[in-house]
């Protein structure tokens, strides 16, 4: 009788081990790095190591005699080495977070999983992080209002821009829906920079406009695979859930006037972009028609008037004379 072997744990620092526990053994460096530059111990010493790793060095600062107005530059050097390998660590995090709960999961493949066993109230440290990394970009984002003193007209758009990205990921935080947020955020942000990069090319060449027709049909279809996804996991997977209550204290928000909530606050968010979308569409299509109105109008008027010049004659002192300048005959009276 021939029994079957079991698979084994990969070796300690073999290849597959590595790969395996590459996003773990990231997550930890970074935790070292953050731990090491809260913590204030030997007077500051592994605050002052650490900084090298998260912050931005080589800081010059260049002062104006005139009105003692300084600038801010940065030069570069070996701890830059630092720098990097710190992000390049909060890369392979994020990298990680998509490559497990979205692409591994198969959630669009099995979309039980977005609601299956809630409350999802345990996190993974990537996934934690993620949220965290967020949350912070769009309150940072806010202040930024301020700092980089944006003009009047330009701030109850960019406010509302900022305002929502923050309600949504800190519902989906706090709620704990986080696969949800995640498989929503992941193609959002995808459409998202299609359209920063088809903006660049446009700015290099004007003629290059077909990325703006890939994004538009994108960003159709995000929009309806959002919609379709919140339906499926508030209208129908958490109100068929097994543990249907209110619980805080267990993180358990599954009850009707929640879901209703975040719902509508989806589906009102959706509407709204959709129709800015639209209205963005119709004011472009109506530049291109009234762009090339003129020009057919121009052509036809150059035409008649080429047609019109042989006939045409001024009058110049009671006297006719043509355009060209030759008089035209005058006609004899005849004799009475």
């Amino acid at each position: 009788m021939r029994f079957r072997r079991k698979n084994r744990s990969p070796a300690v620092l073999s290849h597959e081990f590595i790969i395996q526990n590459h996003a773990d053994a990231a997550s930890f460096l970074v935790m070292v790095f953050l731990l090491g530059l809260i913590a204030e111990v030997l007077d500051g010493a592994p605050a002052k190591s650490t900084i090298i790793f998260i912050a931005v060095q080589y800081n010059v600062t260049y002062t104006i005699d005139d009105n003692s107005e300084q600038f801010h530059f940065y030069d570069y050097g070996p701890k830059d080495f630092a720098t990097i390998f710190f992000y390049m660590l909060v890369a392979i995090y994020l990298h990680a977070v998509i490559q497990e709960y979205i692409l591994d999961e198969e959630f669009m493949m099995n979309p039980t999983s977005l609601w299956k066993d809630y409350p999802h109230s345990r996190m993974l440290f990537q996934v934690k992080f993620f949220y965290i990394c967020q949350i912070a970009y769009w309150l940072h984002a806010l202040l930024e209002l301020y700092f980089q003193r944006i003009q009047k007209e330009d701030i109850p758009r960019q406010l509302c821009y900022i305002c929502l990205y923050i309600a949504h990921i800190s519902g989906a935080y706090i709620l704990n829906l986080q696969r949800l947020g995640l498989i929503l955020m992941v193609p959002h942000y995808l459409v998202e920079l299609i359209f920063h990069a088809s903006r660049l090319f446009y700015f290099s060449d004007e003629n290059k406009q077909k990325g703006f027709t890939i994004w538009a049909l994108l960003f159709v279809m995000v929009r309806l695979l959002t919609l379709t996804l919140s339906v499926l996991t508030f209208g129908f997977g958490l109100a068929r859930a097994e543990d249907p209550g209110f619980s805080i204290a267990d993180g358990n928000f599954n009850v009707l006037p929640v879901r209703i909530g975040c719902l509508g606050a989806v589906c009102l968010t959706q509407a709204w972009m959709m129709w800015k979308f639209i209205n963005f569409q119709l004011k472009k299509w109506r530049e291109h028609v009234n762009n090339q109105i003129p020009k057919k109008k121009i052509t036809n008027t150059k035409n008649k008037r080429t047609k019109k010049e042989p006939n045409r004659a001024t009058f110049v002192n009671g006297a006719a004379k043509s355009e060209c300048g030759a008089s035209p005959r005058i006609r004899k009276s005849k004799p009475v």
